[in-house]
């Protein structure tokens, strides 16, 4: 007699992640760079260096309107599987030296070409918008816990100078996010032009302040190697030095604004992210646990490709942990009309980002003021416009 062993039938194929590839996007990111040199001399016009800027700032929402949102979610089964996938963090990798090199190329090409304003503007707009690419690949490494992926967000974060961002976002925004403490969420009724004079120093502060009371519990000088915020500095001072030694001191304006600009982003991103949002205040007087509503989300396809799916800022919050490829879509979450990019654009118009936004604000929070972060400023103006 025959026996034929049958294999039992899996209830569910494998996970499979139709957005894998797509990651890959990522390392094409930093070729806006080139792009606007090579269609300048291809085109032989400088205005050509603009349309890098005019992709980032308006294709892009193009493409985000185009393509749509996604709201698939990777069942929780196979989180544990796309976790340990080595491939989505060797795209993480990867893009550090593209990200370095594209940072090097803008230096060398503004430094060793005779543009007029206008375009040296415009490599200013594009190379600060690469250098933004290396504050979000910071962001996502610098969560985790390899020493691996800790010590190249310190990398990644160098060149603008903005490496104090690995203390302050992982110790200070995540802990104070939608509160009034936190210098990194944007009040109802603040523009972003106020937003950026209170976020920017204030998150140098606090990272101080955080590092220095670690170093302090530690036993360990604030002044010296151990200082997490000193590492990537000296990093940036050794890259600036040698661009400055190679290229002429006449590259330094060029760093200097393209860093700004860059470092801008990230405030742009921290405005939209968690708009006139409040956590409730437990009975013990602490602020409650931050919960995936206390976060704008987008779900538009292509930005969230090129930003390492940043814009599920709402299960980012609530689990900062989770890698990239597993952060997941929740229903009924304050939602943005566009990816990040179009939603800089609108920011940066206050008058517009305020018909935009507050009343979808207030459909948020169901109309209750105790869930609304105010602009201390503008608080009464705003109850009293708003009927609350």
């Amino acid at each position: 007699m025959n026996h034929t062993l049958v294999q039992p039938v899996s209830p569910h194929p494998p996970y499979r992640d139709r957005k894998r590839h797509a990651w890959l996007l990522s390392l094409a990111v930093p070729a806006l760079v080139a792009a606007g040199p090579l269609l300048m001399f291809w085109m032989d016009d400088v205005r050509a260096l603009w349309l890098p800027v005019l992709f980032i700032y308006v294709g892009v929402p193009l493409l985000d309107a185009l393509m749509g949102v996604d709201r698939s979610n990777p069942p929780e089964s196979a989180v544990p599987q796309l976790e340990a996938d080595l491939f989505y963090r060797r795209v993480t990798y990867a893009l550090v030296p593209i990200l370095w090199a594209a940072f090097v190329f803008s230096a060398w090409f503004v430094a060793t070409q005779h543009l007029p304003w206008h375009g040296w503007l415009a490599m200013v707009l594009t190379g600060g918008g690469i250098g933004g690419f290396c504050i979000n690949l910071g962001h996502e490494l610098g969560h985790k816990q390899t020493r691996l992926e800790r010590w190249l967000a310190k990398v990644v974060l160098a060149p603008t100078g903005y490496g104090h961002f690995f203390i302050e976002h992982n110790r200070g925004h995540h802990r104070d996010v939608a509160t009034p403490d936190d210098p990194a969420s944007s009040r109802m009724g603040e523009s972003i032009w106020r937003f950026v004079l209170r976020e920017i120093p204030g998150a140098a502060r606090r990272a101080w302040r955080l590092e220095s009371d670690r170093l302090q519990r530690d036993g360990l000088p604030r002044w010296s190697l151990h200082n997490e915020i000193l590492q990537p500095a000296l990093i940036t001072l050794a890259l600036w030095t040698g661009l400055i030694v190679w290229l002429g001191i006449g590259v330094a304006p060029f760093l200097l604004a393209m860093s700004a600009w860059a470092n801008f982003q990230l405030t742009s991103a921290n405005y939209i992210e968690h708009y006139g949002l409040l956590r409730g205040r437990r009975a013990d007087g602490r602020y409650e646990r931050c919960q995936p509503h206390h976060s704008w989300n987008s779900n538009h396809v292509f930005s969230n490709w090129a930003v390492f799916h940043l814009q599920r800022h709402s299960d980012h919050h609530a689990h900062p942990g989770r890698r990239y490829q597993s952060l997941r879509h929740f229903e009924n979450l304050p939602q943005l009309p566009s990816g990040y990019f179009g939603m800089f654009v609108v920011a940066y118009i206050p008058a517009l980002w305020f018909r935009v936004m507050d009343r979808r604000l207030l459909a948020a929070v169901g109309h209750d003021p105790e869930r609304i972060n105010f602009d201390p400023r503008q608080r009464d103006r705003l109850m009293r416009q708003h009927g609350l």
